[in-house]
């Protein structure tokens, strides 16, 4: 960063006046500023916004007054939603002078939700959802029955384009909204099936009984789900074991549920013979990423309750350590859904609950129900705090595995792993470290990096998949802890983001099916064991070229079979293309200019766009069992590309 001159502080100060301070009239600021309402205008801000206007159906179910939920893809990359609720009110907004219609999908904080009866619990409570759909789409298109009248409405870009209109009678009731995203507004404007699919499915788990049906009539993609489960989130326990494909450790799933003054919570949970924590939280329905009180509360009293009945059985004796709270959330899948009035979430994304009143419902509600169903199923009970002592054990080995890496590396003199070839840039958000696998690419890497703030790490030995291992396994294999090491910041409970020792931790493997192995095996470990790095955006992938293509002393490189192919035509004849088997095949200076030059390279950061969906995949793809696996090769196996077996 250039350092700023004073007269360059004196020019910007005054340039700072009246003029300057813009007012943000309407829906012109969520145009203006999109990202503080919905994210990002990439694809997960796309498909918020068809979960804003399906929260709005939902909300009506929460209600009592709405029974089935249709969603529909079209040709033209708008999407439709309509409801048989009961319909916007098609009268005049009294303090605006303009039909409540218009209000709501036009005015920010305009809506059913800010008390007066309309609706005691909603997912929607800041009551901008409507607004912000209009202000980001080309075009939204509203029909409204109520009360025996059909009604309807046409925005564009936030601003009428025709007048809200009684169209006569019906019988019909409910809404329905179709709308077209903005190209100018988000990168990209074509829904993904299946990423609706994963939330609407969601939705439907968390208010049993509800009908949800998603549809797609693109042309090639035609496709038709019915959504319905009347055993809510326990439906949803048991989904999520079985696309894991793991095993239940006790029958039935246990659902504990309480109300205090109007709010309400659930709580479905069952372990099974996995070593991975699946825990979700939602809030009306809202997933929350970032926890709060509500899995706050969850986790002290689970804790506490089997703490508790494991010292009044004996399986923990006088001095007996109490059990940790990884301990007995290990192999536990379990969901958390409450339902509150007054939801008081951290943004408008609703990452993170922090009404106080849910940790002490949630905790009571577990308090109680859990310790009931332990009484009433020993056999039960005993299987869950053996897994739990189980787990103890072993992260009690873990600790002192852990500590023996450490004294061994005080030996040597020095924590960092000898594998590493560091960086002389000591700012975290300027570094870089490559995870390259064999001497023979981190030769190559070395030669090729810029040391001033590009690290090497070679790894060596097999990489452990964790999905598979518990957390003593991890620190006594040889490929990951040079990975724990180098990054300071240690992994699970210990994780701590501020000792990170670089601002991108790149994964740089081979472009062919081993590559892809290790590099789905690092970002299960990642993912399972420091999944900060992940949703703070410090995790790459780098995409090293899969041909050399040379015409004479001319050399270019593609990354596919197409682009290849392209090249080729581009150039004519007398060509040579050259696939690529590994990255040590590469020279330095090839590496440098096709992987690692920060002008010319291109990395994929690694994101979480559900962490349900996330979740599933990794499950999946590095579980024991092999069903799920193949089922999973069987659905994509045409996406994939450069296949090179």
């Amino acid at each position: 960063m250039e350092n700023m001159t004073e007269q360059n502080v004196m020019e910007q100060t005054e340039s700072y006046g009246d003029s300057q301070i813009q007012v943000l009239e309407g829906l012109e600021a969520v145009r203006k500023r999109p990202g503080m309402y919905i994210g990002s205008t990439s694809l997960r801000g796309l498909h918020h916004l068809v979960y804003e206007i399906v929260d709005n159906s939902i909300d009506e179910a929460l209600a009592g007054e709405c029974d089935a939920i249709v969603i529909t893809l079209h040709e033209d990359d708008s999407v439709s939603v309509r409801d048989d609720g009961r319909g916007i009110p098609a009268g005049m907004n009294e303090k605006l002078g303009k039909p409540t219609l218009e209000v709501v999908y036009s005015v920010l904080h305009a809506g059913g939700k800010f008390g007066g009866g309309g609706y005691k619990i909603a997912g929607g409570l800041h009551g901008v959802g409507a607004s912000v759909v209009n202000a980001l789409s080309e075009w939204v298109e509203v029909e409204n029955h109520r009360d025996g009248h059909s009604y309807s409405m046409r925005f564009e870009r936030g601003a009428v384009a025709r007048p809200f209109a009684c169209l006569g009678e019906t019988e019909e009731h409910g809404l329905y909204v179709r709308f077209k995203p903005d190209p100018t507004i988000f990168e990209e404007t074509v829904f993904d099936y299946e990423t609706i699919l994963t939330r609407m499915r969601e939705q439907s788990f968390l208010n049993a009984g509800v009908r949800v049906i998603l549809c797609d009539e693109r042309p090639g993609k035609e496709k038709r789900e019915e959504l319905c489960y009347e055993g809510g989130i326990c439906s949803f326990v048991e989904y999520l074991n079985e696309i894991k494909g793991v095993t239940p450790l006790h029958p039935d799933v246990i659902y504990m549920k309480g109300e205090k003054n109007g709010s309400i919570a659930e709580i479905a949970m069952q372990y099974n013979d996995s070593y991975a924590e699946t825990l979700f939280s939602f809030a009306n329905n809202m997933t929350t990423i970032e926890g709060g009180t509500h899995e706050t509360g969850f986790k002290n009293a689970l804790t506490r309750v089997l703490n508790d009945y494991a010292r009044k059985t004996g399986a923990l004796k006088g001095d007996d350590k109490n059990l940790s709270g990884e301990d007995v959330r290990e192999g536990l899948c379990a969901i958390i859904s409450v339902k509150l009035e007054d939801a008081q979430f951290e943004s408008q994304t609703k990452a993170k609950l922090g009404n106080s009143e849910m940790r002490t419902l949630v905790d009571a509600v577990v308090s109680a129900k859990l310790a009931e169903f332990l009484e009433e199923n020993p056999a039960a009970g005993k299987i869950i705090i053996e897994k739990a002592l189980s787990a103890s054990r072993a992260r009690e080995a873990a600790r002192k595995a852990r500590e023996l890496t450490r004294r061994k590396s005080a030996l040597e003199g020095s924590t960092l792993p000898g594998k590493l070839a560091d960086c002389q840039e000591r700012r975290v958000e300027l570094t870089e470290v490559y995870l390259v696998e064999g001497d023979s690419a981190g030769g190559s890497a070395k030669d090729a990096r810029d040391s001033r703030y590009q690290a090497i790490l070679s790894l060596r030995g097999k990489v452990l998949n964790v999905e598979k291992s518990r957390i003593d396994k991890v620190y006594n294999n040889q490929s990951l802890i040079p990975i724990i090491q180098a990054l300071g910041c240690g992994i699970g409970s210990e994780f701590d983001m501020a000792k990170l020792r670089y601002g991108k931790v790149i994964i740089m493997a081979d472009a062919d099916v081993d590559g892809a192995h290790i590099g789905i095996l690092l970002l299960t470990f990642f993912f399972r064991h420091m999944k900060p790095l992940i949703e703070q955006g410090h995790v790459y992938m780098a995409k090293p070229p899969l041909y050399k293509i040379r015409k004479g002393k001319a050399e270019h490189y593609a990354f596919s079979d197409a682009e290849r192919d392209q090249i080729i035509a581009d150039l004519g004849g007398n060509i040579e293309a050259e696939r690529y088997k590994g990255l040590g095949e590469m020279d330095p200076e090839q590496l440098w200019e096709t992987t690692m030059d920060p002008e010319r390279r291109t990395l994929l950061r690694v994101e979480i766009g559900d962490a349900l969906a996330a979740d599933e995949i990794f499950s999946r793809l590095m579980g024991d069992e092999v069903e799920p696996r193949k089922r999973f090769i069987e659905e994509n196996a045409r996406f994939v590309e450069n296949l090179d077996v």
